[in-house]
């Protein structure tokens, strides 16, 4: 295997350009890749070259703060719910649709069939246009094997029968638009065989006897409470990573303080980014949830708690003393400037509060995108959704820094094969780095 650089826009130079030059028939395009293999920073890159008519959306409230951009459902205005042909209406809006060029939706696994053919209507609707995405360059940015779209038991039935299925790619509008395909290879966060071979057969499922001795080796007798000691516990449910945190929090006898967050406008509150009243002690384990202007951390880097002075927080961080301020998340909303014709972002909501969070125990969905030294995943009763196990095993550094908390069993690696039924690729480059392909146009291919 060739030796690679260690900077992905040196890696991906080749489908970047090719990216930039228009991508194929209509220039959309699907990124993907597994973690840690610079998703974010290509899609940073792809955002920067299409300018001032271009917007970030995304599922979520989460993952729209976290890409800088707005949620689907606002910018749309869908409902909460099954998205029916009488939901897609024309827009106050309508300047500012008309005036975008390209359009990047984030962790794209999430979006569901349904929602991806209303985007299609409602652009086509509000932009006078019967091309695909009424015309809009569309970049789609996720990992098929993380978190996938969210369907109750009623909805599911009806989105087979609909679209064939409920993931984007059942969409028809993604079979008519044509788009290409680049997933990045190249693991920046681990770089041990061994680790890379475990992570890819969790990614699909096939686990050998060689990898099921490796998990053997990272069982550990510990209970999750006695493993946070030193490792950081990935669990699959919130109330766990809880417990786990204020049994830490309250071992501890030390000076504590409570900082409240301050919130304006609209921040509903399963958007939050930590806790709106978060109790810290002195020598409370705590993560960065925000990158420093100065690089001294990172979203996801650990450190202590030191003591507090005034409003600030003093933290430890590998040897070094910072002062923690405040600081603010913000919720936009794209309005079209009347003057410049240029599409804006308009804040709509603020949350103002320390960017830390008690990293005893953390989420497996709120360590996405994380990167950590030491990792004691905690099965609980089971992991509930397709791609968790693998999501919290590739946010080890090492096998090293790794421990479970038994024996992984079939039922934990929840894999829908529905995931990966998107039809025959037609290669236009395969390397060791990256995929560059076209989604095949045979009769009902993508079906």
């Amino acid at each position: 295997m060739t030796t690679l650089p260690a900077d992905p826009n040196a890696i991906y130079a080749t489908p970047a350009k090719w990216v930039a030059s228009g991508a194929g028939a209509q220039g959309n395009l699907f990124l993907t890749g597994r973690a840690g293999t610079g998703k974010t920073t290509m899609l940073r890159k792809f955002l920067s070259q299409a300018g001032e008519k271009a917007i970030v959306l995304a599922p979520t409230g989460v993952a729209a703060m976290n890409a800088g951009g707005q949620t689907i459902h606002s910018f749309f205005k869908f409902p909460p719910r099954l998205i029916e042909p009488t939901d897609i209406k024309r827009l106050r809006s309508t300047r500012l649709v008309k005036a975008i060029d390209t359009m990047i939706i984030d962790e794209i696994s999430m979006v569901r069939s349904d929602m991806l053919d209303a985007i299609d209507k409602s652009l086509k609707l509000n932009r006078a246009s019967k091309r695909p995405f009424g015309g809009v360059r569309m970049i789609l940015s996720g990992d098929l094997h993380q978190l996938p779209p969210v369907v109750s038991g009623q909805e599911a039935p009806i989105l087979r029968e609909r679209y064939g299925g409920s993931y984007f790619f059942n969409a028809p509008a993604f079979r008519d638009a044509e788009f290409a395909l680049l997933a990045l290879k190249h693991v920046f966060r681990q770089e041990e065989p061994r680790f890379l071979a475990l992570l890819g057969a969790l990614r699909t499922g096939r686990v050998t006897p060689n990898d099921e001795a490796v998990l053997r080796g990272l069982v550990s007798s510990k209970t999750a409470v006695e493993a946070s000691e030193t490792h950081v516990v990935l669990t699959p449910n919130n109330a766990n990573a809880y417990r786990i945190n204020q049994a830490r929090l309250d071992g501890l006898e030390t000076r504590s303080q409570t900082y409240s967050a301050d919130v304006q406008g609209q921040f509903d509150e399963k958007s939050y980014p930590t806790e709106a009243d978060l109790e810290l002690k002195e020598g409370a384990r705590v993560m960065l949830i925000k990158n420093d202007p100065e690089g001294r951390w990172v979203n996801g880097s650990l450190a202590t708690v030191a003591g507090f002075s005034g409003s600030r927080v003093i933290v430890e961080i590998n040897d070094h003393v910072y002062e923690i301020e405040p600081t603010a998340w913000e919720k936009y909303r794209y309005e079209l400037d009347p003057e410049t014709k240029k599409v804006k972002r308009e804040v709509v909501g603020t949350f103002k509060q320390m960017p830390l969070r008690l990293a005893y125990a953390v989420t497996i969905h709120k360590a996405q995108g994380l990167t950590l030294d030491k990792v004691f995943i905690d099965f609980d009763s089971g992991m509930f959704a397709h791609g968790q196990a693998y999501v919290a095993f590739s946010r080890a550094r090492s096998l090293d820094g790794l421990s479970i908390s038994r024996e992984l069993r079939p039922r934990d690696l929840v894999l829908d094969r529905e995931a990966f039924a998107f039809g025959k690729l037609e290669t236009i480059e395969d390397n060791d780095a990256y995929l560059l392909a076209r989604f095949a146009k045979a009769d009902n291919a993508l079906l």
